[in-house]
């Protein structure tokens, strides 16, 4: 395998099973799951519910590509597009965010006639040669190469850079005249804005409620698209909302909607929700081998059955609530944590180099070393690494919330403690 397809920790994982909110791994040791398989196993590991109707579907067909009609694909997509809030919706599923958003910016950039794309900063949307020409992250982007012309926007980074000292009606009026700004130095007809409501790869940062509905008034006068990665932040997990785009849904929902990840709870579903005019608009033939697979579609439906009929948004408002609390109170006699944030179960802890401001990747190794060393799973991202990723399954418990923070908080204080002078 290639040297870039990093591993977590000095002495790398081999995950054999799971069960609701754990994982064993090869030697039997128990893990508390706080990151889900990279927020995708969204529900619980081995949902009962999930793995037979993978079973019974196993026994019926794997796989027969979109040239045919299939059940599954047809129901799952009518249920997205339902839940989608885009008026006259139509669904395109892949197999991967990346492959959805790669699918978005073909859409938008056909309908727009234009290459343009904006971006902002810090933002990550998917490995594959498209999406990295997007990617606001240096930590992720291998290339500057592009079939796109990317310009970058302020916004997604609340408590850093330029406007991190203003209010939030302040911020948004900064941002929205940074983004006026930008499209002067468009060639015109810029195609889309592509933007995640909460940042993932970047650290679970997120601008103040409401920044993307005051873009879109600038964005509606020129025609831009506005295309939200949900890939992260769908499905409830924020728990104030089904998606992130609802924070900023003043002036209506998006043009286009990306989703991956949880849907599956680990099976391989990626999509696109599109307006039909926008949907229909591609000039050529297209279809999609292992997207909407027979499979994967009955997994979906029987995952996003289980999250809606047990309220699981409801559970990561209230638990994720409760650990937010609990991580903030840890952090408060901690100078190594400068911020928690995050909403739902969607939590991020940004670590510095004691009494600075500087991001310190090397407390974050040392927090994810100690936390397994401690029985819990975490990730970690943002800027330079510097902020671990908090993320559960959605059918996290008071219990489980109560002892991943406090494993978290021997793990940060054990840190802190050990953590090498400068």
């Amino acid at each position: 395998m290639p040297s870039w397809l990093s591993l977590y920790y000095d002495r790398p994982l081999e995950l054999t099973h799971g069960e609701g909110r754990h994982v064993w791994d090869a030697d039997g040791t128990r893990y508390l799951d706080f990151f889900g398989g990279i927020l995708t196993t969204m529900t619980a590991h081995a949902l009962p519910e999930v793995t037979k109707a993978i079973s019974d579907q196993a026994g019926r067909i794997l796989h027969s590509s979109t040239l045919y009609l299939s059940r599954p694909m047809v129901e799952l997509a009518e249920r997205i597009a339902a839940l989608s809030g885009i008026p006259d919706a139509r669904v395109f599923f892949t197999t991967s965010g990346t492959e959805a958003n790669d699918a978005a910016l073909l859409l938008a950039t056909t309908h727009r006639r234009s290459n343009q794309v904006l971006a902002m900063r810090n933002s990550y949307h998917g490995r594959s040669f498209s999406t990295v020409g997007i990617t606001g992250n240096q930590s992720w982007s291998p290339t500057s190469l592009s079939p796109l012309q990317t310009l970058y926007v302020h916004g997604g980074v609340r408590s850093r850079g330029p406007y991190a000292a203003l209010d939030d009606a302040a911020y948004t009026a900064a941002c929205v005249a940074d983004l006026e700004d930008v499209l002067q130095q468009a060639a015109g007809g810029v195609a889309a804005l592509i933007a995640e409501p909460v940042q993932g790869v970047g650290g679970f940062t997120a601008p103040p409620d409401g920044l993307y509905a005051a873009f879109r008034e600038v964005l509606a006068r020129e025609g831009i698209l506005w295309i939200s990665d949900e890939v992260q932040t769908g499905w409830g997990r924020t728990g104030e909302h089904f998606w992130g785009w609802q924070a900023h849904g003043e002036n209506g929902p998006p043009d286009l909607l990306t989703f991956a990840k949880g849907i599956g709870n680990g099976m391989s579903i990626g999509g696109v929700v599109a307006r039909a005019e926008i949907m229909n608009g591609l000039p050529a033939n297209s279809i999609s081998t292992f997207g909407g697979s027979p499979i994967t579609m009955a997994a979906g439906l029987a995952n996003l059955t289980y999250l809606l009929e047990h309220d699981l948004q409801g559970n990561a408002r209230r638990v994720g609530g409760l650990l937010i609390e609990r991580l903030r109170a840890v952090a408060a006699g901690l100078d190594v944590v400068r911020e928690v944030r995050g909403r739902g179960l969607m939590i991020g802890v940004e670590l510095v180099r004691p009494g600075t401001d500087e991001p310190s990747p090397e407390a974050a190794t040392l927090v994810l070393e100690a936390a397994r060393e401690r029985g819990l799973l975490i990730g970690k991202g943002g800027r330079g690494g510097a902020s671990l990723r908090i993320a559960p399954p959605l059918t996290l418990t008071v219990a489980e919330a109560e002892h991943g923070a406090e494993l978290l908080a021997d793990a940060l204080r054990w840190t802190r403690a050990n953590l090498a002078p400068h």
